[in-house]
């Protein structure tokens, strides 16, 4: 009798079911994925972040900012990083090479409307300092102007920062004066 409760209890040999990638988890009980891109808020490239099972499986891995962290996706990521670094290296150089050109500039000249004090009907702004430095050959964006104290708002030499990107940075000469007025 003992031996026939042990065949019952004894369970057929199980086949090897293939599973398919499974997502590590943290300790937190999150999923774990590895950033392809900086993500704001999460982390930089090539960090090993731990979220929230939806916000990876629905936002992350479709956006391709986020793969699962296997040693074909490491690998994979590791020379996309080594190519991120030499456009992010060419990047800088060019930017460098544009302060450079900056420097050489004596000084951008602006017309505006004005009264005989000198004040101006308007303001100068950075799109209009931007617009000026187009006009000599040097590509910036109103974004990359930066004005301490807000808009030129009189006629005269002004100095103005550039904020270029990459932590450079350089000075330009604006020189504000009265537009002419047609007859």
């Amino acid at each position: 009798m003992a031996k026939e409760q042990q065949e019952k209890t004894k369970k057929a040999p199980q086949k090897k079911v293939k599973r398919r990638n499974q997502v590590s988890h943290g300790p937190h009980g999150g999923m774990q994925l590895v950033l392809t891109e900086d993500v704001q808020y999460l982390g930089k490239q090539g960090q090993v972040v731990e979220v929230k099972p939806g916000y990876g499986r629905n936002y992350l891995v479709p956006r391709g900012l986020a793969v699962v962290p296997s040693d074909h996706n490491l690998r994979i990521l590791e020379r996309h990083k080594i190519r991120v670094q030499q456009a992010r290296e060419a990047k800088v150089a060019d930017l460098r090479s544009l302060s450079e050109q900056i420097q050489r500039v004596e000084a951008v000249k602006i017309e505006a409307q004005a009264n005989d004090e000198g004040h101006l009907y308007g303001s100068v702004g950075a799109p209009e300092i931007a617009r000026g430095l187009r006009a000599k050959g040097l590509m910036i964006e109103p974004e990359m102007v930066k004005m301490e104290g807000g808009s030129i708002k009189e006629l005269g030499l002004w100095e103005v920062s550039l904020h270029l990107g990459f932590d450079i940075e350089t000075k330009v000469k604006i020189a504000v004066i009265k537009a002419q007025e047609k007859k």
